[in-house]
C-alpha cells in the first residue's frame, strides 16, 4: 500500500511491543503470542496509509537456538494475522547477529531503518519508532525518528534502569494501543481518535 505522504513510515520492534516478551526467546509460531491490542493497532495505524515496518534483534539465529527458516515463518503468520484483521506489514527486517559479532543491522545500531529508507524512499524525520527498550530508542533517534517508548515488555524496567538517565527526548505510552492513538493523533498523520491522551515526553538534559 503506498503512502499519501511518500516517505513516511511507522517502525515497530517485534518482541514486548507486539508480542509477549519471552526469557528463553520465541523460536517458533508456537511460541508467539500476541500482546493485547496490537493487531487492531497495526491495522489503525495502516489507515494513515504509511509504511508499516517490523525492525526486530533475532540473534536467535546465529546462537543456533532457531533457523532462519523458523523465524521467516512467525514473521510470515505475523503479517497474514494483521492482513485477515484489514491491515498490512509492508515488510519484517530482522538482524540475526548476537551482540558480539559487531554488525551495523543490530539495534542501538540503526542499519535495519536504513535499509528500509532506502528501499522505500522514506524519510526517517517524518517517521516514528516505537520499542520497548532504549536500544529501539537510540536507533530511532541517531537517523531522526521521533520515538515511543512503550511499558510493555521490558519497557518498565527500561524506565527504572541506570540507562534511563542517558536518554531524553522520547515520548512514553502504555503499550501499542496508546502509541498509536498518539501518532495518529499527530499532525498530519490522518484523522485524529476520539480520545488522544497526553503523551509524556522525557525532555532533553541541558
Amino acid at each position: 500500500m503506498l503512502s499519501d505522504a511518500p516517505g513516511r513510515a511507522v517502525f515497530l520492534d517485534r518482541d514486548g511491543v507486539i508480542n509477549e516478551n519471552r526469557d528463553d526467546h520465541v523460536k517458533s509460531w508456537t511460541e508467539f503470542v500476541f500482546l493485547p491490542g496490537a493487531i487492531e493497532s497495526i491495522v489503525a495505524l495502516s489507515r494513515a496509509r504509511c509504511r508499516i515496518l517490523v525492525v526486530t534483534n533475532q540473534a536467535v539465529i546465529n546462537r543456533g537456538l532457531a533457523s532462519r527458516a523458523s523465524i521467516d515463518q512467525i514473521h510470515a503468520r505475523l503479517c497474514d494475522a494483521v492482513a485477515r484483521a484489514g491491515g498490512h506489514i509492508d515488510e519484517v527486517l530482522y538482524c540475526p547477529h548476537r551482540p558480539d559479532e559487531g554488525c551495523g543491522c543490530r539495534k542501538p545500531q540503526p542499519g535495519l531503518l536504513i535499509a528500509a529508507a532506502d528501499r522505500y524512499g522514506l524519510d526517517l524525520t517524518r517517521s516514528y519508532m516505537v520499542g520497548d527498550s532504549f536500544g529501539d530508542i537510540a536507533a530511532g533517534r541517531s537517523v531522526g525518528c521521533e520515538t515511543i517508548l512503550v511499558r510493555t515488555g521490558r519497557g518498565n524496567r527500561q524506565l527504572e534502569s541506570s540507562d534511563a538517565a542517558r536518554f531524553a527526548n522520547y515520548i512514553v505510552a502504555d503499550d501499542l494501543q496508546q502509541a498509536a492513538r498518539l501518532i495518529l493523533g499527530a499532525r498530519g498523520w490522518g484523522a485524529s481518535p476520539r480520545t488522544v491522551p497526553v503523551p509524556i515526553r522525557v525532555p532533553a538534559r541541558r
